[in-house]
């Protein structure tokens, strides 16, 4: 489909949906390839400093060898460098320029924009999609999203974009066993999780909030958790907590490191659902998941189950309500992410 109507005299504008590891991003790369071949620049636009980084070593790792010349820009960079860009850009010297909002500033200028693709679409508005493309004599557009939404409501969602679906997940990847559980587990889950540490893997622990509340006693936040985790249940091992309320520095430095193999658990609001690629972290804890929609815990299951190894989700939960119970079953029977994002529709209305 997208093959095609790059080929066509109109635009291309089209959502690419595909679940958490279904090869969007392989799409992205061979649609980029094409235009760069046909004498465009392509303009790959994600929502993290983390993943523009790894979107720039995929696509240089497959299209280096072909001559294509590919470029970070992300708030980071320094003012020197980002002169360097700016040139190498506007006089074509780049063919590929990857980044994050910063390549919406109006000092971003392109010598021939041909293709825009957006990642993780729904962190970006209307507007900032119309930006990046104005850059560009109308050229062709790809929104990607990795969260499954059904086709009815991605119509009333993105009614100005035609939908490509990848239904179907790369070769041997193992499916993602997950289980609910209710506080009568919580010593298994612990001795679970240490086994598999011990076995050299990482793991991730989501839970809802930030702070402590007063009005619920039962949520455990981040902060608190991270403290107990820490000093108690997972004392010999190297603990670190994320939230969305620190600096954006801070919390691509404990992403970084999480990655590199230096912190062996992971305590964490939902601000790891987007696209961060771990593949020796093979299990993750929701706290409190009734807290959570199903496309969401759906989204933060995708962080495990990325690399060779077998990999698990625990469900904690302390919901004593039928939608509850409903909820946990979608999550232990089924991996598809369309099949979930139906139940959540039907479980909770649009």
């Amino acid at each position: 489909e997208i093959n095609g109507e790059m080929e066509k005299e109109t635009p291309m504008n089209r959502l690419l949906q595909g679940d958490v590891g279904s090869g969007k991003t392989v799409i992205s790369i061979i649609a980029a390839y094409k235009a760069v071949k046909s004498g465009y620049q392509a303009a790959i636009m994600a929502p993290t400093a983390i993943l523009a980084d790894q979107h720039l070593k995929n696509y240089t790792k497959m299209l280096e060898p072909y001559g294509i010349r590919c470029e970070l820009l992300v708030s980071s960079v320094t003012k020197k460098n980002k002169e360097k860009i700016l040139e190498r850009l506007a006089n074509g010297d780049i063919d590929i320029l990857i980044g994050t909002h910063a390549l919406l500033e109006d000092n971003v200028v392109f010598k021939n924009l041909g293709l825009v693709v957006t990642d993780e679409q729904h962190r970006f508005g209307v507007k900032q999609r119309a930006k990046i493309v104005s850059k560009g004599n109308n050229p062709d557009v790809i929104v990607m999203s990795a969260t499954p939404i059904p086709r009815t409501l991605a119509l009333i969602l993105y009614g100005d974009l035609d939908i490509s679906i990848i239904d179907e997940l790369p070769p041997n990847r193992k499916k993602i066993e997950t289980y609910a559980v209710g506080k009568e587990m919580e010593e298994r889950v612990t001795a679970f999780v240490k086994k598999l540490i011990g076995e050299g893997r990482q793991a991730y622990i989501v839970c809802p909030l930030v702070e402590d509340s007063d009005d619920d006693a039962d949520l455990k936040s981040v902060t608190a958790l991270a403290e107990k985790y820490k000093t108690e249940v997972y004392s010999e091992y190297r603990v670190e907590y994320l939230h969305g309320k620190m600096k954006a520095k801070e919390k691509d430095d404990i992403m970084q490191r999480f990655k590199d193999g230096e912190i062996d658990i992971l305590i964490s609001t939902t601000v790891i659902e987007v696209g961060v690629d771990v593949p020796n972290a093979s299990i993750m804890v929701i706290e409190n998941a009734e807290r959570f929609g199903l496309a969401q815990l759906h989204q933060l299951r995708g962080r495990v189950g990325r690399g060779e190894y077998q990999s698990y989700c625990i469900l904690k939960n302390n919901g004593h309500g039928e939608v509850s119970k409903e909820r946990m079953k979608v999550m232990c029977q089924t991996n598809d992410g369309f099949i979930i994002s139906e139940k959540d529709l039907e479980l909770r209305g649009s």
